[in-house]
């Protein structure tokens, strides 16, 4: 079953960070699939090609895990 996922934090693309802060969501049934899927976001939102090589090192949330929901909630609020 799938589970809603967060990621708030930087991106690297071939080791070099070019996003100090993105934030996204998505629904996976791992969280290896969920930063493969928020990767690919992350591609089509800046308009690079599939292939390119985009790491997510900040921790993924997974919805229901209360103090790191919170904590994204927050910050996303903290934004607006």
């Amino acid at each position: 079953m799938n589970a809603l996922y967060f990621y708030d934090g930087p991106v690297l693309e071939f080791d070099r960070e070019i996003a100090r802060r993105w934030r996204g969501q998505t629904y996976a049934a791992t969280e290896a699939k969920a930063r493969s899927n928020l990767a690919y976001q992350f591609k089509m939102e800046t308009g690079r090609i599939p292939r390119s090589k985009i790491v997510l090192p900040g921790k993924i949330v997974l919805e229901g895990d209360e103090q790191n929901e919170r904590a994204y909630v927050s910050a996303e609020f903290a934004q607006v």
